[in-house]
């Protein structure tokens, strides 16, 4: 018989960390258990603040109202994230309805389809896929060959990702200059840093975030790899803010570096070339974007859709969130959704 003190009858300790309150994502250990600590969670949800490993869907009340999700309907979720979307378009589908979730995110794909299978819905109503949602038409005409009734697009980055300094997104803790969406497939930002030129890396951060100082930040940055390689978000951060004053300089380096690592523009472009073919007629889609380069390219393809017949309506103008959204969930307030219906 095992003695009463015996270390097997002892509860796992705590993370230990320094202070009253865990401060690095991986102490926060109430946090990444909300179902055993969910008070705590609801604290952290009332400060307007996103709980470490968990992510908060963006205008969910405006995307069930623009797709009007049905029993019995086809829906999609081409990024699936954490769920919370898809959480609602599966229930709105019921009974009879199905929801094709695609991420290609291999770390959280699978937390997210066991938190949607444990909701109770017909196994059959849920089909789960790893892969990028540019190649979702392909799926589709397999899983979908006569359309599906309602398609979402949220193309932020999850909560999950941005906040885990071990993905290497955020220049707020230090971690591995990665930012790979999947961390098993490409080179790294790391890498990337290596193979680019000043030209290169000036045209990327212009293109891909609308940096104003695009240039003299890739001569310092380039001029910092050759005297040591950058290989942590601090690193590159730390260039960044010795080279120039803004202080919003550091997020669009980071921005531009990650869709260039992933290759964010192409997959959107090749998406939105494919969306059409995608959708039944009077098929409704929507997209979420988060900074100008995707939005410009969704408000085109929708415009463009509209004149060829693709489409027989599309948003006359974005939708915001709204100011009580904004204030709840402040990593809100650069969200933009635009959306179509199959002509």
């Amino acid at each position: 018989m095992t003695p009463p003190d015996s270390p097997s009858d002892k509860p796992p300790r705590r993370p230990r960390y320094r202070g009253r309150n865990p401060r690095q994502f991986h102490e926060k250990y109430k946090e990444h258990a909300p179902l055993r600590f969910a008070d705590d969670v609801a604290k952290v949800l009332d400060s307007g603040k996103t709980p470490a490993g968990m992510h908060r869907p963006i205008m969910v009340r405006e995307i069930l109202e623009i797709l009007s999700p049905q029993p019995g309907e086809t829906a999609v979720d081409c990024t699936l994230g954490y769920g919370g979307h898809a959480r609602e378009l599966l229930a709105a589908v019921q009974p009879g309805g199905r929801l094709l979730a695609v991420d290609a995110d291999p770390l959280e794909l699978p937390k997210t389809e066991a938190r949607l299978r444990e909701l109770g819905h017909p196994p059959e109503s849920l089909v789960v896929k790893r892969m990028n949602y540019a190649g979702v038409a392909q799926w589709l005409a397999t899983e979908a060959p006569d359309g599906v009734d309602v398609l979402l697009a949220d193309l932020g980055l999850s909560s999950m990702q941005l906040d885990d300094p071990a993905r290497g997104f955020t220049y707020k803790a230090d971690g591995p200059l990665d930012m790979r969406m999947n961390p098993t497939r490409g080179p790294s930002a790391a890498d990337l840093l290596t193979k680019l030129d000043v030209e290169a890396l000036s045209q990327t951060l212009a293109d891909n975030a609308d940096e104003p100082q695009a240039e003299t930040l890739a001569v310092a940055i380039l001029r910092a790899q050759q005297r040591r390689p950058l290989v942590t978000t601090q690193q590159l951060a730390e260039v960044v803010r010795s080279a120039v004053t803004d202080d919003d300089a550091v997020r669009r380096v980071f921005q531009a570096i990650r869709i260039a690592v992933n290759d964010e523009f192409g997959a959107l472009d090749a998406f939105l070339r494919q969306l059409p073919q995608c959708l039944k007629l009077g098929g409704r889609v929507a997209i979420l974007s988060f900074h100008s380069g995707e939005d410009r390219r969704v408000k085109q393809a929708f415009k463009d859709g509209l004149r060829t017949g693709a489409y027989r309506d599309i948003a006359p103008e974005v939708v915001r969130p709204s100011p009580e959204e904004q204030r709840a969930n402040p990593r809100s307030s650069s969200a933009k959704l635009r959306f179509a219906v199959r002509h």
